[in-house]
């Protein structure tokens, strides 16, 4: 039999009665009537704040993220389905000068967060070959966590703005940055510019090329340079495939995840104070390396001229106890009981009020407040594509990709493709996965 075009939902996912641990009492999402659209049009409609005061409404199931693929981006910020841009782990030299190599650092312009190298690998997997149900979400992780939704909670100073389509009925999300803004990021100010450097440079203190390097200098910075994990994983009732960086393996890497370490630094504590900030800071480590299955985040401390003074390590799962009764405390079932209802009320109302396959909504997000959703004009949709060739914020090769498949669900009887040897990424088999995880 020929092969036949794939939907994002042919990407195998784990079988419903591995959703969720036996003992794990699921409560059903309610939301007030009035957080969803009726079934006529409606142009905008909001969603309110989540408190914090209280425990989680409801307990959000959350399932292990199992890895589906890895891919590299080269100096020249081409793609390939390879490990070539992975790196090792290795202990910092003591007291490491994070200003080290300033001058030859190479810094990739800022530019919109795209989703066309996660759509790259999603392709990809699908030429592969593997298997049945819907995807709710497709999105990068800094979107579901570092910056936006699922910190959301406890976010009192800055907004954010998304867009999001849905074809399919897969969501696509989309960090929204004004021309302006970007070229805000662009022409950082020479102080933060040099604060943000001390944590490429701590990367590559940390890092060598392979398992057996030794410590020391791993190589001057090049932001064009990254190794990517996508992983799929679920969120209550939405699937979710997500596409991160990660900075490297600690060990010789298995293609599973449990060997990946994220590294962060943060100002050294030397006080009540400081302990307070970095806790708060806690929160966003913890998500980034949490959704995409990272086990362990190794901080180095410093202090504001860039010397790095102590190291140490954190396993992800372990952090949520270390803030438990803290004055400021913030509590992970919150925020994942807020990215629930978030994503359901997100599907309910694109799907009830999209006039034409290539709508794009904006989400507006104000902190304290809550979430707007917006469907866009035909001008700011333009805006959206800003001159390349795009429907919406998708590209136009993927658009067609996906063109010919209508309806949530394919039949699987088709032959599936033999794995190319193309690629030394390494994609685990579904003897692998694993049962479903909880906080």
């Amino acid at each position: 039999m020929g092969t036949r075009k794939h939907a994002i939902s042919d990407i195998d996912t784990l079988s419903d009665s591995n959703d969720v641990d036996k003992g794990v009492i699921q409560k059903r999402l309610r939301l007030d009537d009035d957080a969803l659209l009726s079934p006529s049009l409606h142009a905008s409609v909001s969603l309110s704040y989540p408190s914090t005061s209280q425990p989680a409404s409801h307990a959000a199931p959350f399932q292990r993220p199992l890895p589906l693929i890895t891919f590299s981006y080269n100096k020249t910020r081409e793609l390939e389905f390879s490990d070539a841009a992975m790196r090792y782990y290795v202990v910092p030299p003591a007291r490491a000068d994070l200003g080290y190599g300033y001058e030859r650092w190479v810094r990739r312009p800022e530019e919109r967060g795209r989703l066309d190298g996660l759509l790259r690998a999603i392709l990809e997997i699908q030429r592969r070959g593997t298997g049945h149900p819907l995807i709710g979400v497709i999105s990068w992780r800094g979107v579901m966590t570092k910056w936006r939704i699922l910190t959301a909670p406890y976010e009192d100073r800055d907004g954010w703005e998304l867009n999001v389509m849905t074809k399919n009925g897969t969501l696509y999300f989309e960090e929204f940055i004004s021309d302006a803004r970007l070229k805000e990021k662009d022409d950082m100010a020479p102080h933060q510019r040099v604060q943000t450097y001390y944590g490429y440079a701590f990367e590559s203190w940390c890092t060598g090329s392979g398992p057996d390097a030794s410590s020391g200098w791993g190589g001057d910075v090049d932001t064009n340079v990254q190794w990517c994990s996508v992983v799929k994983t679920k969120l209550g009732d939405t699937r979710i495939i997500i596409g991160g960086e990660v900075d490297c393996a600690k060990g010789r890497y298995n293609g599973r995840n449990d060997t990946l370490v994220e590294l962060k630094t943060s100002m050294s504590i030397r006080g009540p104070r400081d302990e307070a900030r970095f806790e708060k800071k806690l929160l966003k480590f913890y998500f980034q390396s949490f959704l995409l299955g990272v086990p362990e985040i190794v901080v180095g401390f410093r202090t504001p001229n860039g010397q790095l003074m102590t190291v140490q390590p954190f396993k992800t799962l372990e952090i949520p106890r270390m803030v438990r009764g803290k004055p400021d405390a913030w509590d992970p079932q919150i925020c994942l009981a807020w990215g629930e209802t978030f994503l359901t009320w997100i599907k309910r109302n694109v799907a009830l009020g999209s006039v034409v396959p290539e709508s794009v909504w904006r989400v507006k997000f104000t902190p304290r407040v809550g979430v707007d959703l917006t469907l866009l004009q035909e001008d700011e949709r333009r805006e959206v594509e800003a001159g390349e060739d795009r429907v919406g914020f998708l590209p136009d090769w993927y658009w067609k990709e996906i063109q010919d498949v209508s309806g949530e669900h394919c039949s699987t009887s088709s032959t599936k493709p033999e794995p190319t040897r193309s690629s030394a990424a390494t994609t685990p088999s579904a003897s692998t996965l694993p049962t479903g995880w909880r906080i």
